[in-house]
């Protein structure tokens, strides 16, 4: 006989978690920072104050599980939307357009980015899982790099993979904050063709062309 009392008190304790974590973001993402305080968190999930305690075992423990969930959250819509392409080029491709295209590339998750920003400067904790957030993304845009280098005959050292892959990194950031941001300011499609641009440029791949998508 299958014990569904546990699974479901071990379902409802992660839903009531989540529910702490999606509370929190949503703070942070209308008023900032100042206004994620345990009171308002608790309201905000209808729970008691002690009901946070009981998960986390600090306001800093809840919001750097906040964080680190928003982080992984459009790592995985990134990885999620490049898809399965045929060739390894294909999939360097669609993992820098999924990168620069909603739901990643969205106001509301560049505004809780920036809202955690001074908190990762100045807390250890959080800081720390900043820095794992990056380099999951980072592993991963290196491997397709690595992937699509020597599908071309060509196989490049740990260190010139590292190199390609924070450089490539860095663009892919850079558009998705100015998209988020500033959403008025790009065309239709502008941000990821700028994207494949600059990281096949810097890459030495053309990631532009229409065989490069398939």
């Amino acid at each position: 006989m299958t014990d569904t009392r546990r699974s479901f008190t071990r379902e409802s304790a992660e839903r009531r978690r989540e529910a702490l974590i999606a509370a929190t973001l949503a703070l942070i993402s209308e008023q900032g920072m100042g206004a994620a305080t345990v009171r308002a968190i608790a309201a905000r999930a209808e729970v008691t104050q002690g009901l946070i305690r009981h998960y986390f075992d600090s306001k800093e423990a809840l919001l750097t599980a906040a964080y680190e969930a928003h982080m992984h959250r459009m790592t995985q819509a990134t990885a999620d939307g490049a898809g399965d392409g045929t060739t390894a080029r294909a999939r360097l491709a669609g993992f820098v357009v999924a990168g620069l295209t909603p739901p990643v590339v969205d106001g509301a998750s560049v505004a809780l980015w920036a809202g955690f920003l001074k908190t990762v400067r100045e807390n250890e904790r959080m800081r720390a899982t900043h820095e794992a957030t990056y380099r999951d993304f980072r592993d991963r845009l290196e491997v397709l790099i690595a992937a699509a280098l020597e599908e071309e005959g060509r196989h490049p050292g740990a260190e010139q993979l590292r190199r390609l892959g924070i450089a490539a990194n860095a663009v892919i950031d850079g558009l998705w904050l100015e998209g988020g941001a500033l959403p008025g300011a790009f065309a239709d499609g502008e941000l990821p063709d700028l994207g494949l641009m600059a990281v096949g440029a810097i890459v030495g791949l053309n990631l532009t062309s229409e065989d490069s998508r398939a």
